[in-house]
């Protein structure tokens, strides 16, 4: 699985105008699953995210995970993240996961993150047209990939 986390004071989604998901501080993830992606590589995914220390302590140093910082999770889709930019000015997307396997794992991912935090996880709508906003805080961004 390969995520963008962004550490945010505050992110949402819109479908067709309709606010799906939003959260105040906390880590907008943009997450992809790839061809080859299981069960287990979802459940080490949410594990991860839930244990990144990128919130800063009362020293300023990146050192207090989700939880710690009292933040909240937004976990969208998004296959593109599986982009092959190598050959040519096309994006090729054979590693992304096929469709329903790609969604079976991204809400993998999202319920096992659920049971790992305090809040609720809140998503957008997969493979759904998404407007994401955000505000990105530092700013802070991370890859992460599981293999």
């Amino acid at each position: 699985m390969r995520a963008v986390v962004q550490r945010v004071s505050r992110a949402g989604v819109t479908v067709a105008g309709e606010t799906v998901g939003e959260i105040g501080a906390g880590m907008l993830v943009l997450l992809c699953a790839l061809k080859g992606d299981t069960d287990e590589i979802a459940a080490k995914t949410a594990a991860k995210l839930a244990a990144l220390r990128i919130f800063e302590d009362g020293a300023g140093k990146m050192n207090l995970s989700l939880d710690q910082a009292g933040g909240e999770a937004l976990v969208v889709s998004q296959f593109t993240l599986a982009a092959d930019l190598r050959r040519g000015n096309r994006p090729g997307f054979d590693a992304a996961a096929p469709p329903d396997e790609g969604k079976r794992l991204c809400e993998a991912v999202v319920a096992e993150l659920g049971k790992l935090v305090a809040k609720p996880v809140r998503t957008g709508r997969f493979g759904a047209t998404m407007r994401v906003s955000l505000d990105n805080e530092g700013p802070a961004t991370f890859v992460l990939d599981v293999p």
